[in-house]
């Protein structure tokens, strides 16, 4: 597959940035907007904003299979309807089919991908956090991994700029463990959730607060001027959006891109290798492998972006070789793949509420309430685990589907079903997961996919400190619907939650001071080829418990300013 091509001017940009998805259309818009000429290669299809959303506007009726999964895709998006049933007739366009994509489980994985335009962030949950303090001290203190080769403080100034540009939605609350940010007006809680908000102070001095979303509540002049629109309150994000209410890669900064005139994007293009050239001891370009024709072309560029997913761009260093690289562009540490990490779910609790009848919900909030990480923090110590979990979940009122399956038939039946039903509440952790280097994925070079590039294997799987925090998630659930006085408390763990479920999924190329334990600078550069930088999960040292994307976006932005500059400086 080497192909002695001569770069021409037509193939040759500033930069090139493998993947479009929320941090490679961070990395095209902050290029091309500081005078770059950018590159973006999608691997998957085409997908254009507004039209390209075939289930928009679409009523459930109008749904073919009525929003449920069909046999041939639970058994073509396997993982994707591993645990709930994710690839439907609303979303199914967003998802990626597994039997075409294969990937090999030595422990089991779930693997959720987005192959087209926009990548995952046409339908990712947009919860924004910011990391605290001690989020970047973790390592370090626990001897866990490799210390962060940065802190907070340094990163604050890039999530006040994705915060402005992308539009956070949030309350103020000056809490240490969770890092107040630019917000826009919040959405609002309802009644039962405001009395839960005051029994978990008063009770068990617990924070509550709603949901920091990636949801414009009050679109800003620099959201307009990008078509953008404030938030409907339809809840159907996993559609995409047609007003441009949610931050998408595709509604966002793929347009602020393009309308700079330096953008370029090339899709059903699969980088299949980095070229590493050994005169100048820097990577020059990328060879991709069109999808559908299978012709072969190289791209040239002076500095190299990878953000095609964690798993992908990690796979993508492993598959080039070169004489300096014979283990994969920036292996020399042999991290590459290594320190999979997630965050996991599938654990919590629910109740019944009596009472609030005469308070009613209107609209379809895209949100929930988050309760922010209580464990090991301040004085509230467990000695089972390290680290922490948060939670996510709310009270709404049950609707007219409680009545599928239930006794009753006839006028006053159906009556009863147009009246809103009692209210209830719920809430899910989302735990950290800890770095470790026999939670890895690498290259099967004996089985290749249809493109002829080695399948990715995957061998990794939760331990007992994950294990153990799931224990306490449950628990602790039910304590605080008890110290409400909800009813009717039930506590779940389920068993087939793996690793990838969460789907921020990361570690593979992570950051760190010492090249002789890590891959990636402090400005996310690899160690011994400078100009190749990856922004994505990839990059990530350790995984909080916390939404990430707000974070590979500060990284992204804060690494793309760094790039320029050393442009500028001649150092790349």
């Amino acid at each position: 597959m080497h192909l002695n091509l001569k770069a021409t001017k037509e193939k040759t940009y500033d930069a090139i940035v493998v993947g479009s998805g929320m941090t490679g259309g961070i990395a095209a818009k902050e290029l091309t907007e500081k005078g770059l000429t950018v590159l973006v290669i999608e691997r998957g299809r085409e997908v254009k904003h507004i039209e390209g959303y075939e289930t928009a506007m679409k009523a459930p009726w109008e749904l073919q299979h009525r929003d449920k999964p069909t046999i041939n895709s639970l058994e073509e998006f396997w993982a994707n309807n591993r645990f709930n049933n994710m690839a439907n007739d609303e979303k199914m366009m967003f998802m990626t089919n597994d039997m075409q994509n294969p990937y090999i489980e030595k422990r089991p994985f779930d693997w959720i991908r987005a192959y087209h335009t926009g990548g995952k962030s046409m339908h990712w949950g947009r919860q924004s956090y910011r990391w605290n303090e001690q989020d970047f001290e973790a390592n370090a203190r626990d001897g866990i991994g490799v210390d962060w080769p940065l802190r907070y403080k340094e990163l604050v100034p890039w999530y006040e700029h994705v915060e402005k540009f992308v539009g956070v939605s949030g309350q103020n609350e000056n809490w240490a463990v969770l890092p107040d940010s630019n917000f826009l007006p919040a959405m609002p809680m309802t009644p039962p959730e405001q009395y839960f908000k005051k029994k978990m102070k008063d009770k068990l001095n617990r924070p509550v607060t709603i949901g920091r979303i990636a949801n414009l509540t009050k679109a800003q002049p620099w959201h307009t001027e990008l078509g953008r629109a404030s938030c409907m309150y339809r809840n159907k994000c996993s559609r995409g959006c047609p007003y441009g209410g949610y931050y998408s890669s595709l509604s966002g900064a793929l347009p602020a891109a393009a309308r700079t005139n330096r953008l370029t994007m090339v899709h059903n293009g699969i980088v299949a290798e980095i070229l590493f050239d050994n005169d100048t001891q820097k990577a020059k370009g990328v060879r991709v492998i069109d999808q559908n024709t299978r012709e072969v072309t190289e791209y040239f560029s002076k500095i190299i972006f990878l953000n095609a997913g964690s798993m992908n761009t990690a796979a993508l260093m492993l598959n080039s070789k070169s004489s300096r690289f014979q283990n994969g562009l920036g292996n020399d540490s042999d991290q590459v793949g290594r320190n999979i990490m997630d965050h996991h779910l599938g654990v919590g609790a629910n109740a019944t509420i009596e009472g609030f009848e005469d308070d009613f919900v209107f609209g379809q909030r895209p949100n929930a309430l988050y309760i922010p990480r209580f464990r090991n923090w301040g004085s509230d110590r467990q000695t089972s685990f390290i680290r922490g979990y948060g939670y996510q979940g709310g009270a709404n009122r049950s609707d007219w589907k409680r009545g599928v399956g239930a006794d009753g038939f006839g006028a006053a039946f159906k009556k009863e079903m147009t009246q809103p039903g009692q209210w209830s509440i719920g809430f899910g952790g989302f735990g950290e997961v800890l770095p470790n280097p026999a939670n890895r994925m690498y290259l099967d070079e004996t089985k290749k996919d249809q493109w002829g590039i080695p399948m990715i294997v995957f061998d990794a799987a939760f331990g007992p400190n994950e294990i153990a925090m799931r224990e306490d998630i449950a628990r602790s659930a039910a304590e605080m619907l008890e110290a409400a006085g909800f009813k009717n408390i039930n506590t779940y763990n389920r068993p087939e939650v793996h690793l990838g479920l969460g789907i921020h999924d990361m570690g593979t190329a992570r950051m760190g001071k010492d090249p002789k334990t890590s891959v990636l600078n402090k400005f996310n550069q690899v160690h011994d080829c400078k100009n190749v930088f990856v922004t994505d999960g990839a990059a990530m040292a350790s995984s909080s418990c916390v939404n990430p994307s707000l974070t590979y976006m500060a990284f992204t932005a804060r690494a793309a300013d760094h790039a320029v500059n050393e442009l500028k400086k001649k150092n790349l």
